[in-house]
């Protein structure tokens, strides 16, 4: 095997692994240990690694915060499809609550033909866009983000204490199989953990893009929400590990993988 294509199956493998140690590589390439802390080593210049003791991970940066603009022209097919599949879920005579984001926007747009809705939600974007329906809309109090039409802080937190939904959607920075869904600042993570709590079921909405990457604060492990829809861009083997923790959905027909 050449180097190249030694290399190529060592990202290969970290794609599905997440990390692989030096002593697993020597036994599948059947090579010295030399020869692949030599390949490790290339790999590190390039930045496609990080080293660690005995082996190596990926080398994923964290995924920042992103203007309302910027989120609101990437991957709108697949949020789209996420959100006719998501309203699917939503009943009649229920009372949801709606984390802030464009997925979330998505899904505001395709309620106003439920009956007797109730929907919380701490998006300014969100709450506009139901103002001229008949859906009963609570928006939570709080500070504003500028430019991405969320709102957060204190306020906000002592409404999410006081109250019980249906049904939480929740949006996500990043999804993770190890590291959960995370956020990028620690007040989000814990915001989106209150609204966890107050709600009987979450389903998490995220397009195929936010999978395998992670953000600086935890929001929670998959095993402690009910459900993932999102699109058919996720890898069949990332989806079969998904399901080992939560129920997925595929957006595509809304079908169960």
């Amino acid at each position: 095997m050449q180097p190249k294509d030694r290399r190529e199956l060592i990202l290969e493998q970290l794609t599905i692994n997440e990390k692989i140690e030096i002593e697993k590589l020597v036994e599948t390439l059947n090579v010295s240990a030399m020869t692949i802390r030599r390949d490790l080593n290339i790999l590190e210049a390039e930045e496609k690694i990080i080293r660690t003791h005995g082996g190596a991970v990926l080398n994923q940066p964290l995924v920042n915060e992103v203007s309302f603009q910027i989120k609101e022209t990437k991957h709108s097919y697949q949020k789209r499809k996420i959100a006719q599949t998501a309203v699917q879920y939503i009943k009649d005579h229920s009372t949801i609550l709606l984390d802030s984001g464009t997925t979330n926007l998505e899904i505001a747009k395709r309620l106003k033909d439920k009956r007797h809705l109730t929907v919380l939600t701490n998006d300014i974007r969100i709450a506009v866009e139901l103002m001229d329906s008949d859906i009963k809309v609570i928006v939570t109090g709080g500070e504003l983000q500028n430019n991405t039409g969320a709102i957060f802080g204190p306020l906000t937190e002592q409404i999410l204490k006081n109250i019980h939904v249906d049904q939480f959607f929740l949006g996500s920075h990043a999804v993770h199989m190890e590291a959960g869904s995370t956020a990028p600042t620690f007040e989000k993570a814990s915001m989106k953990q209150l609204m966890i709590e107050c709600a009987e079921t979450t389903l998490l909405v995220a397009d195929s893009s936010k999978f395998d990457q992670k953000s600086l604060a935890k929001v929670c492990d998959l095993s402690q929400i009910d459900g993932i829809i999102t699109d058919d861009g996720v890898p069949t083997h990332y989806i079969e590990k998904l399901r080992e923790t939560c129920r997925v959905i595929i957006a595509e027909g809304g079908d169960e993988l």
